[in-house]
């Protein structure tokens, strides 16, 4: 039998678990990966390690404030949909007062590290991250497939976010960085939205997929967003970023990308949806990897 000391301490794991559950610390190594990468190609300075720490904290803190303000904002939504129904908003579990608090305290947390140990740019474009994702493009959801298109604007900020604490400007480089992780991401949701089709209409989400129940808009526009990534991902090497090693990687890496969105127009079927979407997830950071290590 549990003693009461036992029950108030399995409790308190519990909450805790669900206050990390709102954070999505996971989803948010990918953008602690992006804000490095950027850092490394703006050449920041890597011995200067109190600098390189707050930016990776600051950035973690922001993105993880803003996904918990994303659960307060989707509650109900969240409760419709068999992959979030378990949410601690959607299951009732942490109060929508509680959950305010905390993400304003990641998020002004965050923001104040990077002003202070990094610069006020890295923080502005930060702030700038925080309030497209859970002001704008949230609410959007509800109200639009183009959504989907405003989402990759925050989500393509992390590595901007590393190029400020690096150079202290936003230099074209910074750009062709964002224009890349834009890209990447449109092929990489739209398989998510075909995947979870069902579960986006019963929440009543018109995703591209619920509103064009066929798929062949979906398919088409996943081949069409990684024709343009293709260019795009080569451009580091066109502006003396990188060196043509680099070149010839990101062209076969990308190339091996477009072959699986083409096999999705080609079926528009969930198994290459998913193939598609776990495709999405090991090309970022392979090409993070190549880009650093292809850099002049």
């Amino acid at each position: 039998m549990k003693t009461a000391g036992a029950i108030v301490i399995a409790e308190s794991r519990s909450r805790a678990a669900d206050f990390v559950t709102l954070a999505k610390p996971r989803l948010n190594l990918l953008v602690v990966a992006s804000t490095m990468a950027g850092y490394v190609m703006a050449d920041g300075d890597m011995a200067n390690v109190l600098v390189v720490l707050a930016m990776l904290i600051g950035t973690a803190l922001v993105a993880s404030g803003a996904s918990a303000y994303n659960q307060v904002i989707e509650r109900r939504t969240d409760a419709l949909m068999r992959r979030t129904r378990l949410r601690p908003m959607a299951d009732g579990r942490v109060s929508t007062s509680d959950a305010l608090l905390y993400a304003t305290a990641l998020s002004l947390a965050g923001l104040a590290i990077l002003a202070l140990v990094v610069n006020v740019l890295s923080a502005i474009v930060a702030l700038a991250t925080l309030v497209s994702y859970a002001v704008i493009y949230t609410p959007l959801k509800l109200r639009t497939s183009f959504a989907t298109v405003i989402g990759a604007i925050p989500g393509a900020l992390p590595p901007v976010i590393g190029w400020a604490a690096a150079a202290n400007d936003l230099s074209q480089g910074a750009w062709i960085l964002f224009g890349i992780v834009f890209l990447w991401q449109l092929p990489h949701f739209l398989a998510i939205a075909w995947m979870y089709r069902d579960d986006y209409a019963r929440a009543g989400f018109p995703m591209l997929p619920v509103i064009e129940p066929d798929g062949r808009s979906t398919a088409r526009q996943t081949v069409l967003y990684t024709v343009a990534l293709l260019p795009l991902s080569l451009a580091p090497t066109l502006i003396g970023m990188t060196t043509t090693v680099y070149f010839a990687a990101a062209f076969l890496l990308t190339l091996g990308f477009l072959v699986l969105t083409l096999q999705f127009l080609k079926t528009r079927s969930v198994a290459d949806a998913k193939r598609v979407f776990f495709g999405s997830i090991l090309y970022l950071p392979i090409l993070w990897i190549l880009m650093i290590v292809g850099r002049t």
